[in-house]
């Protein structure tokens, strides 16, 4: 049983685009995953805002979704559907989630977006709108890891929800320790050292 417990283990993680990753889909990447076994992994990246506002597709939520409060594109897969990632502030204990929330991972959900927005809006510290998410199948993951194309890295609450998530990639990489670091240093082209 010991290898499923770490297999499970990424979820609510993040994983941060090495320089070495060539797909231009993740090139600098954040992906926080939402959900991780021997099943495969599925993720949304936290750092491409588009510029559709939350308001033009789900008028409900736009009040509700963070600064920049547009759609953000969670990854390739299904770019015509949406998932709602928020977080429950002091949701982390053992009370029951609000209803149309499901936990991930501490204080970060799933929201559920056929729910009627009120429901949660007293609650939700922060919302913010995909379109689109990453997925890997069984073992995928696993194989990129080894090939060095994401470190992984804890994630933070605040991060769903960067007003700047042009920054993010080297703002999760300063706060890692040693060589990582470093690595948010490195240059968008690394041939004009």
């Amino acid at each position: 049983m010991s290898g499923m417990t770490e297999v499970s283990s990424l979820t609510g993680r993040l994983l941060v685009a090495t320089p070495a990753l060539a797909d231009p889909n993740f090139d600098r990447a954040v992906v926080l995953l939402l959900d991780h076994d021997e099943e495969g992994s599925l993720g949304v990246v936290l750092n491409r805002p588009t510029p559709v506002d939350v308001g033009d597709i789900l008028e409900g939520w736009a009040d509700l979704a963070g600064e920049p409060g547009v759609v953000f594109q969670g990854g390739p897969v299904s770019l015509d559907s949406a998932l709602g990632v928020a977080v429950v502030p002091g949701g982390t204990g053992g009370e029951t989630a609000p209803l149309g929330w499901r936990r991930v991972h501490g204080a970060i959900g799933l929201v559920d977006l056929e729910a009627p927005p009120e429901l949660l809006a007293s609650v939700l510290g922060s919302l913010r709108i995909f379109a689109g998410y990453a997925g890997w199948g069984p073992g995928q993951l696993e194989d990129e890891l080894v090939d060095g194309a994401w470190y992984v890295v804890e994630s933070e609450p605040g991060d769903v929800s960067s007003p700047s998530p042009e920054r993010l990639w080297r703002e999760v990489l300063r706060r890692q320790r040693g060589e990582l670091a470093m690595v948010a240093t490195y240059p968008d082209d690394p041939s004009l050292n």
